[in-house]
């Protein structure tokens, strides 16, 4: 027997928050019984569950997420972003039209804004 993953687990310095920003990010609701000051908040359409941990995030993320536009450019999606509060750590988005873009949550971590499907011509 195998096994799957049933979340991917952010530490965070407050879940509720953090988990509201990725909710807005992702327009996908948080699960009805989170509470502002709840340890934990779930995006359970995302599979994203966030805990409330006392040591502060120091270095560089190991893993990330890599997120792709479904009905705008990259370039809106950056701009909304950070709208919402996140980041630019690092623009690599290139003259062709091609690469990424590097953005951090409010929490410090590191997730990247690639070209949406359209702008991939596929």
């Amino acid at each position: 027997m195998t096994s799957t993953i049933r979340h991917t687990t952010i530490d965070c310095a407050d879940a509720y928050e953090l988990a509201g920003f990725w909710s807005r990010v992702l327009d996908q609701p948080l699960h009805e019984d989170d509470n502002p000051g709840d340890p934990m908040a779930l995006i359970e359409a995302a599979g994203l569950l966030f805990v409330t941990v006392p040591d502060a995030k120091t270095v560089k993320n190991r893993l990330h997420l890599d997120l792709q536009p479904q009905d705008r450019t990259r370039d809106e999606e950056v701009d909304r972003l950070l709208a919402l509060g996140a980041t630019l750590l690092d623009d690599r988005r290139n003259e062709d039209g091609t690469g990424w873009a590097v953005l951090a949550d409010p929490e410090g971590n590191e997730f990247c804004v690639e070209r949406s499907a359209a702008e991939r011509g596929n």
